[in-house]
Order: structure tokens, then C-alpha cells, then sequence
């Protein structure tokens, strides 16, 4: 049962809540908040709170900039890393124009409304993310270094595996914050990490993975370390994924449970996100340090389709039951988790709607580049990927031309500069590197 303002209200007054942090992501993923006084609450469910736009990359222009905040009570949450005497919670909100209209630049507004067609296709969409992310030690000054807090690797324990207490420490933080935690373990690179936490619907799953991404970081400060989500942090080492999982439902039976049929929509749905795969790219993978990771380490690089092989875009991994799904490997971390979902979602309902015909499936090691012959590439940069979404219609018809217009702009100054710096490494270090 969803929880409404008057429960928070309840919980606010029975638990000794002092601040609330009001969250949102800008359109390119970057989490923004406003804490106020507990006593503020009822007016901010009622009247919401304005803030100004134009401070907000990709959001409005000075001369139109009032926007304003309305929070979800149900994505409530104590921040448990916080003092106990007057705690903190943190709610997510959607954004609109003090008129009252949508904001388009509403990420979450438009993942709600892919859902919303979903379901009016008589289909229930359950997502799943698995986030990787490296731990780095931080000097005297509490900076970030790229020294990695071990050397272990894949499945390693102690003592070369020294994450395993700071992993433990996240998740009891994520179950006090209300998500139920799968497993975790050290992932392939030098201070790499993996916490998997279960599938949701598609708009929680999206609120999850900042929850997650967020509690990570503040875990990692107070142990005095820094977590990085950049997709390639260490050149020699494997990069982090943000592997997305998609279930279909319809009448309550799992699209991807039994054989595929050619004419099935599940086949359609796999068709739609392989057709779009190309322009979704920019959005999967938004920062230059992206294109380092795609095409190494089970980072896909073509767009094919198979079972349980690692080396394809799509995958239909060994499971049965409610855990049967589609998963697409191509996303990173740095991607926004609301457009990222929406796309992809919006893709494969596309794809069943047009009734596409599924390619046949690739089983080969598309990390032999002999093994890849014939095959559709993701694009290689974000330069690239940029060009292939700007002409995309698909991208025209799903995302609001404003949106569009200025996520764009923003990510053709991002190459721009990432092109022109002197010190590449340095101004990646800078620019992405001490934020994602």
C-alpha cells in the first residue's frame, strides 16, 4: 500500500524527524536536494516548494526559471548514516511549472508515463539494476586518489577482498532505506564491488539505483574511502556496468518464462530495444569515458542477442519463474536512471506494438572481432552516439524536443571539451571522475 503525506506526516511527528532532504536528478542523472524543517511539511505536500530552474543544468533559461517541487510521500526514507536524534529522511519528487503543468524536464515525470503505456497495453514491467562501483583510497586532505582500496578480484575473499565489511555496511544501510538487498562480492577489478538488490516496479527501481548509488558514496566517505561510478576509472582494469533488467507481465504470467516463439511479445519486446539500441546509446552511456568500457571485459560492443552469453547486448539469462528476463549490458552508471529505464522500456513496447521481427541469436564470442562480422556496432564515441540519437525519430517522438534539445547541447560541450583539453586525463579527473 502506497504511503500518503498524512503517514509521513505520522512517522515525522512519532520518530523525532527534524530535516527532510528533498531529492531530484537533473536531466543528465546528477542528484540535486533541499533540506528543510520537518515543521515545513505540510505546507510543501500541500503548496510544494520553488526552486530556480535556471541554476539546474538542462533545465530553463533565467528569464522563465520558477519551478517547483511536489515529494512522493511513498519514496520516504530515513537517511540511516545520519544522527538518530533528530533524524533525516529524504523523499523523491516530480518537478512542474508553478502553473501546475508538467515539467518537461522531468525525467521522473517521463518514466511515469512510459509505465502508464504499458499499462495500457495490459502489461506490468518489473525492472532490476545491477551497479557496480569502484572503491579508491582518498589522501591526507581527503581527496580522491586512483589508488584502488585492494588488489582483489572476481569472487576474491579476504584478505584480498578488504570490501567486504564496507559491502555489509551498505546493506544493512539499504534495507534500513527500504530495499532488499540480493548479495554482494568483489567484482573483477582492483577495489571493484557489486551489491544487487531486488527487482521492483520500473519507476521504484529507477528511485533504487540513486538510493543505492547515494548510500554507496556516503558509506564510502565515512570509511574514508571514495566510490566512483565512472564506467572506466582504471585503464587496466575492467569498467563498471549498470546491466538493466526488464521482466513483462501480462494477466500475471512472465513473458520470458518458457521458450521463446518468434511471434511472442517477449520476441517483439527484444527486437524493439535491439532496433533502437544505436540511438539509446547516448543515454546508456552519456560521458566519453563510456566508449573505454564498451567492446572489453563483457562490455558488449554489437548489437546481437543470445542466451547467457555475456558477450551480447541482450541476454536472456539462466532463471525460471518470476526471475526470468531480458537483460541489456550496454548501460553504465553515469546514465540518468529515469530516462535510461524509460528509453529502454519505451523501445521494446515499440517493438511489440510494430510487431518487429526478432533477429536470430548470436552464439558467438563477439570479443573476437572475426566473431562480429555482419553485425550492427554501438557507436564508439559519444560524438557518435550523439549524431545516431539527434536523427533518431524514435528519440523525436519519445522525448519532449526541449529535453532533447538541451541534453544534446550539453553533451556535444561535454566532447567538445573532453577534445580540446590539454590534459585529457586531467580534465576527466575533474569534470567526471570527482562527480559520477
Amino acid at each position: 500500500m502506497k504511503r500518503t503525506a498524512q503517514d509521513i506526516l505520522n512517522f515525522v511527528e512519532d520518530n523525532d524527524v527534524k530535516f527532510v532532504k528533498l531529492t531530484f536528478c537533473d536531466i543528465f542523472g546528477n542528484q540535486k536536494n533541499i533540506s528543510l524543517f520537518a515543521s515545513e511539511l505540510p505546507y510543501v505536500f500541500q503548496h510544494g516548494i520553488c526552486f530556480d530552474g535556471s541554476s539546474i543544468a538542462g533545465f530553463m533559461n533565467v528569464e522563465e526559471s520558477d519551478l517547483v517541487l511536489w515529494p512522493d510521500p511513498d519514496t520516504a526514507a530515513v537517511l540511516p548514516w545520519r544522527p538518530t536524534e533528530g533524524r533525516v529522511i529524504r523523499m523523491y519528487c516530480d518537478i512542474t511549472l508553478p502553473n501546475g503543468k508538467p515539467f518537461e524536464g522531468n525525467c521522473r515525470g517521463y518514466l511515469q508515463s512510459v509505465v502508464g503505456r504499458a499499462k495500457a497495453m495490459g502489461l506490468t514491467c518489473q525492472v532490476g539494476c545491477e551497479c557496480e562501483f569502484y572503491l579508491f583510497e582518498t589522501d591526507a586532505n581527503g581527496n580522491p586518489t586512483r589508488i584502488p582500496m585492494d588488489r582483489g578480484s572476481y569472487f576474491d575473499i579476504p584478505p584480498l577482498d578488504k570490501g567486504e565489511n564496507i559491502r555489509r555496511e551498505i546493506c544493512f544501510a539499504m534495507e534500513e532505506m527500504g530495499l532488499r538487498p540480493q548479495h554482494s562480492h568483489h567484482e573483477s577489478g582492483c577495489g571493484q564491488n557489486e551489491v544487487d538488490f531486488m527487482y521492483s516496479t520500473a519507476l521504484r527501481s529507477a528511485d533504487n539505483l540513486n538510493t543505492f548509488k547515494s548510500t554507496v558514496k556516503a558509506i564510502a566517505a565515512r570509511n574514508g574511502l571514495f566510490a566512483s561510478f565512472l564506467p572506466k576509472p582504471l585503464p587496466d582494469q575492467a569498467g563498471s556496468g549498470m546491466h538493466i533488467n526488464i521482466s513483462l507481465l501480462r494477466d500475471g504470467r512472465n513473458l520470458f518464462d518458457g521458450e521463446l516463439a518468434p511471434d511472442s511479445e517477449a520476441a517483439h519486446f527484444i527486437a524493439g530495444i535491439l532496433a533502437h539500441a544505436r540511438e539509446l546509446t547516448c543515454f546508456c552511456n552519456p560521458v566519453p569515458n563510456s566508449y573505454t568500457r564498451l567492446g572489453a571485459n563483457e562490455a558488449p560492443q554489437y548489437v546481437s542477442w543470445s542466451r547467457q552469453n555475456r558477450s551480447q547486448l541482450v541476454r536472456i539469462p539462466s532463471a525460471n519463474g518470476d526471475f526470468c528476463r531480458v537483460e541489456l549490458r550496454s548501460p553504465d552508471p553515469a546514465g540518468n536512471p529515469y530516462l535510461v529505464i524509460g528509453l529502454i522500456l519505451a523501445a521494446g513496447l515499440d517493438g511489440i506494438t510494430r510487431k518487429l521481427p526478432l533477429p536470430a541469436p548470436v552464439n558467438r564470442n563477439l570479443f573476437h572481432a572475426s566473431a562480429a562480422e555482419g553485425l550492427d556496432s554501438l557507436p564508439k564515441t559519444l560524438r557518435e552516439a550523439i549524431t545516431v540519437a539527434a536523427q533518431s525519430d524514435f528519440v523525436a517522438q519519445e522525448l519532449p524536443l526541449a529535453l532533447a534539445n538541451k541534453y544534446f547541447e550539453y553533451q556535444t560541450q561535454l566532447c567538445h571539451a573532453f577534445e580540446n583539453a590539454p590534459d585529457p586525463d586531467a580534465w576527466e579527473r575533474e569534470r567526471c571522475f570527482r562527480i559520477i
